[in-house]
């Protein structure tokens, strides 16, 4: 992708240093209607994650790991040891973080094109910036239709910390952007399988080119060295965009004006109605947007005695903020507006919500809906597609509880 187009520059929303070291930390559990009863043995973590605390994750393959509901906690930062994991290819070799600057990025599409090392990027400015990541397919799992891929419900996000270098100023440093340009493109390192046609599986995504205001080759993430299970030892931050869009162990950043012929861009990620077949003609999977669940209290914590409880959950709204939370106890009939709570750590990051809620013997459904600083307002329903992505609807995420 070459020949891009100049743009404003803007700085991103960080997290102040004071806020971040208010923090609580964050984690969470699986969990909706139809999982009230707890999985019956966990599995063992894969190796390349065996850092990560079992007990706060659900796998359901080597390269899909979820985290459960019920970890998620009242923080607003996810600990990396509880982040769910998603790959579309198996990790590189652990070796490529053992000297982590020396790894390199080719920029193409700007005025002078070259390959920088981590070491490089250092010395081109620093923001910190908190963001939702999230798989595409998180809240695939309340689908009827059962879209093949891995039936994540909560668990495939978490709100994270990531540090490096705004990529505006990577182009800026090598001339700007070297003439009109609609997308910007990312390229994964991961190693390609011998005798196939790499466009087939190479992980490499395009973007609008208005994410370059925003989006960050980051070294760190949650304050620590990028873990290689996370894509270190760096990674493409695109604010706001789904999980697919932020390319781990980024090998190459270009800018142009067309859309990248991998399959995974071309067919992959695709808003493929029902009864279609996924291609470039459907809508891409890019930007997030508004949406919440609550994290408890949950069926899984058994009878509720009857009185005050706390309803808790996150709420977010992908490229824009959070303007409010309403709460349903009773199933939808009836609505309040819960406080956001915690710090703001910006546009990009979610925001913990509470209704304190008096609760009589019985059945209740517990519902929540967010609505973004542009008026948005999360859906009841989902939009049925193939691939069982942007699941955003309130009535899905929904948990059923019971008060004796």
């Amino acid at each position: 992708m070459k020949n891009p187009v100049t743009l404003p520059r803007r700085h991103l929303l960080t997290g102040s240093a004071a806020a971040l070291s208010a923090l609580g930390l964050a984690a969470w559990t699986r969990g909706a209607h139809a999982q009230a009863a707890p999985a019956a043995a966990a599995k063992p973590l894969p190796a390349y994650v065996g850092w990560k605390n079992p007990g706060s994750l659900i796998v359901h393959s080597s390269s899909t790991l979820e985290t459960r509901r019920g970890a998620f906690g009242t923080g607003v930062v996810t600990p990396s040891s509880q982040l769910y994991i998603r790959n579309n290819l198996p990790a590189p070799d652990a070796a490529i973080v053992a000297e982590r600057d020396a790894w390199t990025v080719s920029i193409e599409g700007v005025k002078a094109p070259r390959a920088l090392t981590v070491a490089e990027l250092r010395t081109l400015g620093i923001e910190t910036v908190t963001t939702v990541l999230q798989c595409s397919g998180n809240g695939r799992g309340f689908f009827p239709s059962k879209p093949s891929g891995t039936p994540w419900t909560v668990g495939a996000a978490g709100c994270v910390v990531w540090s490096g270098v705004p990529l505006r100023n990577v182009v800026a440093a090598l001339g700007g952007l070297a003439g009109a340009a609609a997308y910007l493109t990312g390229t994964g390192g991961e190693k390609l399988p011998e005798g196939v046609d790499p466009l087939s599986v190479v992980v490499e995504r395009s973007v609008p080119i208005q994410a370059l205001d925003d989006a960050i080759l980051a070294w760190e993430m949650n304050g620590e060295p990028m873990p290689l299970a996370h894509g270190g030892p760096l990674r493409l931050i695109v604010p706001g965009y789904q999980g697919v869009n932020n390319i781990k162990y980024v090998k190459r950043v270009a800018f142009g004006a067309e859309q990248s012929q991998a399959r995974i861009m071309s067919h992959g990620y695709r808003m493929s109605p029902p009864g279609t077949k996924a291609g470039p003609e459907q809508p891409s999977v890019w930007e997030m947007t508004t949406k919440s669940w609550i994290n408890g209290p949950l069926p899984e914590q058994g009878t509720l005695k009857a009185g005050m409880v706390q309803v808790h959950g996150v709420a977010f709204g992908g490229t824009r903020g959070v303007r409010g939370v309403e709460v349903s106890v009773d199933g939808g009939k009836t609505w309040q507006a819960a406080q956001l709570i915690g710090p703001d750590l910006g546009r990009f990051a979610w925001r913990q919500f509470v209704l304190p809620a008096r609760l009589a013997a019985g059945s209740h459904e517990l519902l929540s809906r967010a609505t973004d600083t542009a008026g948005n307002v999360q859906p009841e329903q989902r939009e049925e597609n193939l691939g069982g992505y942007n699941n955003t609807s309130w009535r899905d995420h929904g948990v059923t509880v019971v008060v004796a």
